[in-house]
């Protein structure tokens, strides 16, 4: 058997979606899983074992410049690898009209949600196989519940296994021991106070852990050197996807902001918690098989009294 994984992003998504092919492969031992995927997020579905070729997917340059000879070029070459080989089955965990019309260019039947169970319900039209999941449902249940009922084995009982380990360092090695500080956000209105930040940094440093403060653009490095600065932590050089999966991976403590990389540390098993400013963490709030904790909410700013409790417990418990 060989399946088609349509999630292309954002890279809480694509990490949420990784439980579905822990069960996919314990149901079917012998299931081949491709993958469909943002470029940008392409080595998380690689740090899974059961993944055997991910099909890198640059929509979001692409759309920018739809017209170019360099873009055609790429789509095309994208569409011959959704060509190459058929599958028995494509299921786009996604439910969004542009992912359904890329899993349309693969070679097998597209399948997903119904359509009042999916995000845009004119992308249902698109399936040839349709399931009921309520959208009441965490957001990593879904995916599961979703891949069972389109390939024929019973939704597990068990926690969800992400199944992913932390690659080697290879860019840059971080401290040991050392906490992770993810205070990077995609808009003003997702930030922490930096005071709060660096409060917490020195609480990492008296339990012994280095804090290592991540960033990923120009005005992000420059709040990580604030913080850093303020609490004895160091900042890293800019890293890529795979090696920021190693510092996490690594990293005895994660404190994030609602990003990508706090839901990737959670996958880990990493105690983490999920800073949350301007959205309510519900449905996809801070999963995984370790301590985790998610806390804040839309016009709900956390306090630093009650995130430092939740890191107080988790500290506790690690040592």
């Amino acid at each position: 058997m060989k399946v088609l994984i349509v999630k292309t992003s954002s890279m809480g998504d694509v990490v949420h979606a990784l439980p579905a092919v822990s069960d996919i492969v314990e149901a079917h031992p012998s299931c081949e899983v491709d993958w469909l995927v943002e470029a940008a997020f392409a080595d998380i579905p690689r740090l899974h074992p059961g993944v055997r070729r991910v099909l890198p997917l640059a929509w979001r340059k692409w759309r920018k410049t739809l017209f170019a000879r360099d873009t055609r070029a790429a789509i095309a070459a994208l569409h011959r690898e959704l060509r190459r080989e058929p599958y028995d089955l494509v299921l786009d965990l996604q439910g969004l009209v542009k992912s359904a019309l890329w899993g349309l260019q693969a070679r097998g039947p597209l399948a997903g949600y119904d359509r009042a169970s999916i995000r845009e319900p004119l992308a249902a039209w698109a399936y040839a196989r349709r399931a009921v999941v309520s959208r009441m449902l965490q957001a990593i249940e879904r995916n599961r519940r979703l891949a069972a009922a389109h390939l024929g084995y019973a939704m597990p009982a068990t926690p969800p296994r992400f199944g992913i380990v932390a690659p080697p360092p290879r860019a840059w090695a971080p401290p040991s021991p050392c906490a992770a500080l993810i205070p990077c956000a995609s808009r003003a209105e997702k930030l922490w106070p930096e005071e709060r930040w660096i409060a917490l940094g020195r609480r990492l440093v008296a339990a012994g852990l280095t804090p290592v403060v991540v960033w990923g653009n120009d005005d992000e490095r420059a709040r990580a050197e604030r913080i850093a600065a303020g609490c004895g932590g160091v900042v890293p050089p800019f890293l890529s996807v795979a090696d920021m999966a190693a510092v996490l991976g690594r990293s005895g403590q994660i404190v994030g902001l609602d990003t990508g990389f706090s839901h990737l540390a959670a996958a880990f098993g990493r105690p983490t918690i999920g800073i949350y400013c301007d959205h309510e963490p519900g449905l996809a709030g801070i999963t995984g098989p370790g301590p985790v904790a998610s806390i804040g909410g839309t016009g709900q700013v956390p306090a630093l009294d009650a995130v430092t409790a939740l890191l107080d417990a988790q500290l506790g418990a690690r040592r």
